[in-house]
């Protein structure tokens, strides 16, 4: 069985490195917590992590040194997340090399959605260890390598640069009920995506899926929320 992802929270709020953690944890992945920067050098050194989330506002040396600090030293992927929201903040953050940015407060699932999103970005699936290359789901396979979705024939599904990358969040998020907000931010590839595009997108993918818009049995829509992948994913090498 794989290893879970390793997960470091750093941030000086006691309560939210608990709940982070035990959110983490029940998703699959191997969670620890620091409350500052001189504690986030002493878990790193104690073991690797495969992904850092750090609070820009911490105790001594703040998110911002600590990841231009952490870029000299390592690779490990980083999401920062702070209670100022502008877009000067945003941007700063990811000149000093943070892979993503969450302002507070934030759902934990959104938190969630983010983790797997960098961890398949840096990693090429939501961990290091052992890639997967093929997602099967229901009668139906996804072939990251390839691009390409694949029915139980064996017979090869064309599908648009759009199509494939909001299925490739939903199968890398399964039984997760993501919202419009969520997939433009894990499928966008510029800054004309609208919100509303997400629904037109979905209805094709169903199509390509022979998923009745009616009563979908693979992607579910979830009233005032969004859309859910209800089924189980199985990684293939």
């Amino acid at each position: 069985m794989d290893s879970p992802a390793r997960v470091l929270i750093v941030d000086d709020d006691r309560d939210i490195r608990s709940l982070l953690a035990e959110y983490l944890d029940a998703n699959g992945f191997a969670s620890r917590t620091a409350g500052d920067g001189a504690a986030m050098w002493e878990a790193l050194r104690a073991d690797e992590a495969d992904l850092v989330i750090l609070d820009l506002s911490l105790p001594g040396d703040d998110g911002l040194e600590l990841c231009k600090l952490l870029r000299t030293r390592s690779d490990v992927p980083v999401i920062m997340l702070t209670a100022r929201g502008g877009a000067g903040d945003r941007i700063a953050g990811l000149e000093t090399g943070a892979d993503d940015y969450l302002p507070k407060p934030f759902e934990p699932r959104e938190l969630l959605a983010r983790v797997r999103s960098v961890l398949r970005r840096t990693h090429g699936t939501e961990g290091p260890r052992g890639p997967a290359r093929r997602l099967r789901f229901g009668a139906w396979t996804l072939d990251l390598a390839s691009r390409s979705l694949v029915d139980a024939r064996g017979v090869v599904v064309g599908l648009s640069g759009a199509e494939f990358r909001l299925l490739e969040a939903f199968v890398t998020n399964p039984n997760s009920v993501l919202s419009r907000a969520q997939l433009l931010d894990l499928t966008r590839r510029d800054v004309e995506t609208f919100d509303r595009s997400i629904d037109l997108q979905v209805s094709r993918l169903r199509q390509r899926l022979g998923d009745d818009a009616r009563t979908p049995e693979l992607i579910k829509t979830v009233r005032g929320e969004g859309y859910v992948l209800a089924a189980p994913v199985r990684a293939e090498p």
